[in-house]
């Protein structure tokens, strides 16, 4: 389901080869994989929760700034306060271990536990806004959070493409360090 070219740009995205690799789940506008879906269990049969994983790195970059900034302090406060935004985060979650249990059965893998986490805190704390845009960028308009972060950044790929088709994630570092 993954060719070697986009297993190739995500093991440079990464700095090693992906683990669990299922396929490209949402890509860069600049054509590079930004958003891989990975197995729910590892080769071996290690639990794996994390069912879309961010790879881009200029967005995991934007997103640390909006992190940094206490955007996740102000989420988290709208979280405890707001029973309609609450329960679309909690759908969120469903649909996130809906896909994942999903993804065991097409791998023909054991599902993980119920009580296994989700991802970025869901559904009761707001923890890793990369995880929540992640599972955006994946499934749009499945999760608040990771829309709210997605429409706070910046064109991250306006600049210089950071891969593409005919150039490799490395390719783009080379030339940003210029």
């Amino acid at each position: 389901m993954i060719d070697e070219r986009d297993e190739a740009a995500v093991a440079a995205q990464l700095g090693r080869p992906p683990r669990g690799l299922r396929r490209v789940a949402h890509r860069c506008p600049c054509g590079a994989p930004a958003v891989i879906e990975t197995a729910p269990r590892l080769p071996g049969g290690t639990p794996f929760p994390t069912l879309f994983y961010l790879t881009c790195p200029r967005a995991n970059s934007a997103i640390g700034t909006l992190e940094g900034s206490g955007a996740m302090r102000e989420m988290q406060e709208r979280l405890a306060a707001d029973p309609k935004l609450r329960a679309a985060y909690t759908a969120a979650h469903e649909d996130y271990l809906r896909r994942r249990d999903e993804a065991a059965r097409e791998e023909d893998v054991e599902p993980l536990p119920p009580g296994t986490q989700s991802a970025g805190g869901m559904p009761e704390r707001v923890k890793c806004l990369h995880a929540l845009v992640a599972h955006e960028l994946a499934v749009p308009g499945a999760n608040p959070f990771g829309r709210e972060a997605l429409d706070a950044l910046p064109e991250w790929w306006r600049s210089s493409p950071c891969a593409g088709p005919d150039r490799h994630p490395t390719d783009a570092a080379t030339e940003e360090a210029r």
